[in-house]
């Protein structure tokens, strides 16, 4: 089985701070954590196995190759693209975000 790595962009990892910082003031650091612990198991699975994401926004946004994929126990949606040889993070979003909306986040398509 092929493993590909991940990588986050810069908005994407700013997208998990800012989760995980609200997570540990509003829930506690246990709850932090487990949104951490989460976010690891998702980009486990997307480096394993990237086509079995969906493609719904994809369509919707008209970003051919987008897919997200949902992490366990927590509202979030983990927006990214396969390629040849990485997995690249675009977004670490709330799935209940106006997800087009983030298109015109600076450096969307660079960053």
């Amino acid at each position: 089985m092929s493993h590909k790595p991940v990588v986050p962009r810069e908005a994407a990892t700013r997208d998990v701070e800012d989760a995980a910082d609200g997570y540990a003031l509003k829930a506690g650091e246990t709850v932090a954590l487990g949104f951490i612990e989460a976010l690891a198991e998702a980009y486990n699975h997307i480096a394993l196995y990237p086509a079995t994401g969906s493609p719904r926004h994809a369509e919707e946004l008209g970003l051919p190759g987008l897919r997200s994929w949902r992490l366990k126990r927590y509202p979030y949606l983990v927006f990214y693209v396969e390629r040849d040889d990485h997995v690249d993070v675009w977004r670490v979003l709330h799935g209940e975000r106006d997800i087009p909306a983030w298109i015109d986040y600076p450096g969307f398509l660079t960053g």
